[in-house]
């Protein structure tokens, strides 16, 4: 078996929040870049990256090279593949457009593994449940007033979520009292049994977080993340054994060797891996395997339609964040029920990109 040939396109979608009726977010729009790797015998697989912003045409044209020098390869040799792309763009350094690049092209290789094998993503990664919890992210940002979020956050709870997000540090001037009150007030309407997990989104200083932290822990957060700094590891170190509230973190990191250092520097409580900033389906496993070495969690962020799997077949799989930003790419997605996802059977991701999607092509 050998890939024939690699398409990629940029795909503009518009941004809404479907979950609770929110109102239009800060922008108006992501941009996706989405892949297809075609083999000789005809079997295709499908893969997309994402972060690209006012770069997205030039992850496009790093995923249209890179896919360049790995046609007449085998595609189910996926580390040997990973490996030559990661030699092929070295100089570039670890992280940015080409980890972006290579982790699309990763989430492709494992759609033909899954599809040539007849197995499902989770499958082929262990098949540890058939089924992994999921919170609501997205219907509780910080650009909503606090009127509309104690309306959302119940029909949340109708819906069948038993775990949701929301977000601290408010637009603008703000005080640790107003960020209480903010958070006292979200609790309120969601009722104590709920799991409430808050964004910082690394608004905080370390003192802050401490200070404000410290102050919500009555509100019982599930976790607190990215309180500060990304990769201030020793700072979120601080802030971690200052507080009873666990810390997730780790979006934002890109690679794998990034997520030792902030294991090993004890800065989070809850390692949380974003599959297109760590480099795709295989290291995201590897980071999942390294967190449960030391006892850790994980969860993921974004792309639910993907994470679904990949929690799933890990024994320290969290939770999956269900945010509806990718959803307008493809014809079907999980849906949840009772706040928890079912692993999808069909063969590899168990996606299709929709047809419909097709009229939100940039190039």
């Amino acid at each position: 078996m050998k890939i024939k040939r690699i398409q990629s396109q940029v795909v503009r979608l518009p941004l809404d929040e479907p979950l609770a009726g929110g109102p239009a977010y800060f922008r108006t729009h992501n941009q996706f870049v989405t892949l297809r790797i075609e083999t000789a015998d005809g079997i295709e697989g499908i893969g997309v990256s994402f972060f690209g912003g006012a770069l997205s045409a030039t992850l496009k044209h790093a995923i249209d090279q890179l896919g360049e020098l790995i046609v007449g390869d085998d595609p189910l040799r996926i580390e040997a593949i990973t490996q030559k792309l990661r030699n092929a763009g070295a100089s570039a350094g670890p992280g940015g457009i080409l980890t972006l690049a290579i982790s699309g092209i990763d989430m492709a290789l494992w759609d033909i593994k899954g599809k040539v094998l007849g197995q499902s993503l989770g499958a082929m990664l262990g098949c540890l449940r058939d089924r992994v919890p999921t919170y609501a992210s997205g219907a509780l940002v910080r650009a909503y007033s606090l009127d509309h979020l104690l309306k959302a956050a119940p029909l949340l709870i109708e819906k069948g979520f038993k775990q949701m997000k929301t977000q601290l540090a408010l637009p603008g001037d703000t005080t640790p009292e107003k960020e209480v009150e903010r958070a006292r007030l979200v609790r309120e309407a969601v009722g104590p049994h709920i799991d409430l997990l808050c964004d910082i989104n690394q608004r905080w200083g370390v003192h802050q977080a401490i200070d404000i932290g410290k102050r919500v822990e009555d509100v019982h957060f599930f976790w607190l993340e990215d309180v500060t700094a990304h990769d201030d590891y020793s700072g979120l170190a601080r802030v971690a054994d200052a507080l009873i509230t666990p810390l997730a973190g780790g979006e934002c990191l890109y690679g794998i060797t990034p997520f030792r250092h902030m294991i090993e520097a004890h800065a989070v409580d809850i390692i949380m891996i974003d599959l297109n900033r760590v480099g795709g389906i295989s290291n995201w496993m590897k980071v999942a395997a390294m967190a449960e070495a030391f006892n850790l969690p994980v969860v993921s962020h974004l792309l639910p339609e993907i994470h679904v799997h990949l929690i799933s077949a890990i024994p320290n799989g969290l939770t999956v964040e269900y945010m509806p930003w990718s959803f307008k790419l493809f014809e079907e997605v999980p849906v949840p029920v009772n706040g928890e996802l079912v692993v999808p059977a069909k063969p590899g991701l168990g996606l299709e990109f929709s047809r419909d999607a097709e009229r939100y092509v940039v190039s």
